[in-house]
């Protein structure tokens, strides 16, 4: 069973269908003592990063989800999400994040050329490295993207790039624990084979 963490901040329904799509099972969890009944977790996201980061707290819902990753339980954080895997953010202020990939979210505005308006929204093409998450998927291939910021300081672990204006991390993995910037529920085929992907590790 996928476990869709629910904190009040993540776009649930959608990835509940495209689960529903690829004849997987999807439940939302909302408590942490439900986090160990699932198989693997789903951490999405959308707004800031602080807000978000004080909602998953609120209920020691962090936690759990940083126990379930040092157990081996294949996690998948998605946009605001996947910047909660690195260890901090700069939005607003500094703010810490769980820790689980090393690496800092900032701004992009700062970094892109003139001209280039944040956030950036719409299709970016993929250049990835082999990993299991894109299995069967051909560079080039596009995906769905909106956000402001991105992660830094992880080369190490990034396994997908995309360019806008600059080169933008679009995917990180270490381990069990994995994260994609675009959105993988609205990137059409190329998406849900992305999610079937996860649910084969």
């Amino acid at each position: 069973m996928i476990g869709i963490i629910d904190y009040g901040v993540g776009n649930l329904f959608s990835l509940i269908s495209s689960f529903r799509m690829i004849g997987e099972k999807a439940e939302v969890i909302a408590k942490p003592e439900a986090v160990g009944s699932a198989d693997k977790l789903i951490l999405p996201g959308v707004g800031a990063f602080g807000d978000a980061r004080a909602k998953l707290a609120e209920h020691g819902m962090d936690e759990a989800v940083i126990e379930a990753a040092k157990q081996g339980k294949p996690l998948l954080g998605i946009c605001l999400g996947m910047q909660m895997l690195f260890d901090a953010s700069e939005e607003f202020g500094l703010t810490d994040g769980l820790g689980l990939i090393p690496g800092r979210i900032t701004a992009m505005q700062p970094r892109l050329p003139d001209g280039l308006k944040v956030p950036q929204i719409g299709w970016n093409a993929l250049s990835m490295r082999e990993h299991p998450l894109f299995a069967g998927i051909p560079q080039g291939a596009c995906v769905y993207f909106v956000h402001s910021f991105s992660a830094t300081d992880c080369e190490r672990d990034t396994i997908a790039t995309t360019e806008y204006g600059i080169s933008i991390t679009a995917a990180a993995a270490r381990d069990n624990v994995m994260g994609t910037q675009f959105h993988p529920e609205k990137s059409g085929r190329i998406g849900l084979s992305i999610l079937t992907n996860f649910c084969s590790l």
